[in-house]
């Protein structure tokens, strides 16, 4: 598994973890970011999910995820083959109707409840994985308190609500955003690196004895 780790970082090029001028400043200046609050729908389109049931489904049947409203495994229940007209587009942050679970799905994907919602970013252009794993971060922290089982978020509700984001000029400043999530990307994968290199040194090492 060592040895799988490390070709993936090298593959994916991940293993280059040296931190720019602008992720070290991103970082240094995240305390005093300053935030404002904006209307959820200014910012994203937001639409509820196709809705297929677990009992319609066949378990790992195909290669597309089929998403619940766990926590686990990135909302991920399965990965199927099912009928397209209910293939919902990724590249998107996916809200859990009944849990409030907030992640970010890359790929396209079926959805086991059509309570869940589907939020795209209005500004295609800044609709990067970066950035979006940042604003499902901000979804959660911003609205998380005010959902529960008994009391579920809804495509209505949300028309209300407002999610804090950091700014500049008095708009979402993507690009901190951006750079702030590549930082501690490159943090998290530094100490994985780490890891990876004390094991393959460990073993060769038994290895020459």
């Amino acid at each position: 598994r060592i040895a799988e780790l490390e070709a993936y970082l090298s593959a994916s090029g991940l293993k280059d973890t040296t931190l720019t001028v602008e992720e070290q400043q991103a970082l240094a200046d995240f305390e005093s970011q300053q935030f404002e609050a904006f209307n959820v729908i200014d910012v994203f389109n937001v639409k509820n999910s196709g809705n297929i049931l677990s009992r319609d489904i066949v378990e790992d049947s195909g290669e597309t995820p089929y998403l619940c409203a766990s926590a686990e495994n990135n909302a991920v229940s399965s990965y199927i083959s099912y009928d397209e007209n209910y293939l919902d587009k990724g590249n998107c942050v996916f809200i859990g109707g009944k849990t409030f679970v907030v992640s970010y799905q890359e790929k396209d994907f079926f959805s086991n409840d059509s309570h869940n919602l589907i939020l795209y970013l209005k500004d295609e252009e800044k609709r990067t994985k970066l950035n979006q794993l940042y604003l499902a971060t901000c979804i959660n922290k911003s609205l998380g308190h005010q959902y529960s089982w008994g009391d579920s978020i809804s495509n209505k509700k949300i028309q209300k609500d407002k999610v804090s984001l950091p700014t500049k000029n008095k708009q979402p400043d993507f690009s901190s955003m951006e750079t702030f999530i590549s930082a501690i990307q490159k943090l998290v994968i530094k100490d994985v690196v780490k890891y990876a290199d004390e094991k393959i040194a460990a073993t060769k090492q038994v290895v020459k004895s």
